[in-house]
């Protein structure tokens, strides 16, 4: 299948590494690009968890959901109010008692998350289906409108969302400060890519998910239900949503209901240059942004909004489809 001959092409795969050598000698100190690589990484794998459920989205369901960023914030809103119920577990010097906090906040903002994006699909999206200029625009809608339910439950203003008592602070390698949050970031966002390959390629959902991507017809006729897996395939992008406004929350240790809309501009980047659908394109896109963002906030500040921008320009300019391209709408 075309999927899993792109999955095997190392090219797109060498872009994170080639990004970061090139990077070296423009910072010029070795601690310092160590600092700002594991942040680049760290950032990269939050948007990562934030965009793989809507590239999902875009290939399977050709839904363009301008809406996405509503589940974001709605996430790290609703983990502020659990991680604020358990302050003696937050406070605690114990790694164990804050992650046993920190689970719980983010499966409840993926199961919030989740069910918002079951209403969402049923009273948004599906009588839009197959409109492509309605769905920005009223899924654009549906995103405001969540964003002054927020404000009307948590209030308009910022809130912050301070990391437990052991996540704070940096390890020291060498001379280089690596934040222990940005850490545990990687690591959520590569437990999450390892279970979405797991998903795709080793489970009968994952067959179908691929083989909607591929067929949408093909599927229909072998008696499956399309449009309950469209369903499930938009619950589970909200519920990421959701586990990533908790991890972007928490990146930047504040909250605020526009969150969501500010992110999205990085999410479609990533989207883009990864390719329509691909989960693996969509870690490479979102490495690679990641990257850039923290490289060229700290080399040039006044371009660093623009940087992205350029990137996916010039991806684009190398592969119009996105580095690993899986339908071709």
């Amino acid at each position: 299948m075309t999927l899993l001959k792109a999955d095997f092409d190392w090219k797109p795969l060498a872009l994170v590494p080639a990004l970061a050598v090139l990077a070296l000698p423009a910072v010029g100190s070795p601690s310092t690009w160590v600092t700002l690589t594991v942040a680049g990484l760290a950032m990269g794998m939050i948007i990562f968890i934030i965009a793989s459920g809507l590239t999902l989205v875009f290939g399977l369901m050709d839904v363009l959901n301008f809406g996405h960023g509503v589940f974001i914030a709605l996430g790290a809103f609703v983990a502020t109010t659990v991680l604020a119920s358990m302050t003696s577990y937050t406070e605690a010097d114990s790694l164990w008692l804050n992650l046993m906090a920190l689970l719980p906040a983010m499966l409840v903002a993926m199961a919030v998350a989740g069910a918002l994006g079951w209403v969402f699909e049923r009273l948004i999206i599906r009588p839009v289906y197959g409109m492509h200029l309605k769905q920005i625009l009223i899924t654009m809608g549906g995103m405001i409108i969540g964003e002054e339910m927020i404000k009307v439950i948590w209030g308009p203003g910022q809130i912050a969302l301070p990391l437990p008592e052991s996540l704070r602070g940096s390890f020291i390698l060498g001379d280089a400060a690596v934040e222990k949050y940005r850490l545990l970031a990687v690591l959520v966002g590569l437990a999450v890519f390892a279970a979405m390959v797991w998903t795709l390629n080793r489970t009968k959902v994952g067959l179908l998910v691929r083989a909607g991507v591929q067929d949408r017809e093909m599927v229909e006729s072998l008696g499956y239900r399309i449009r309950q897996l469209f369903i499930g395939v938009f619950v589970v992008g909200s519920a990421l949503a959701g586990l990533g406004g908790v991890m972007w929350g928490l990146y930047q240790q504040t909250v605020l209901p526009q969150m969501g809309a500010q992110v999205n501009v990085l999410i479609f980047i990533v989207i883009i240059i990864g390719g329509l659908g691909s989960t693996t394109g969509a870690l490479i896109g979102a490495l690679l942004v990641g990257l850039m963002a923290n490289y060229t906030g700290f080399l040039a500040p006044k371009v660093a909004l623009f940087s992205n921008i350029a990137l996916m320009v010039a991806i684009l300019l190398w592969r119009p489809q996105g580095v690993y391209p899986v339908t071709n709408r």
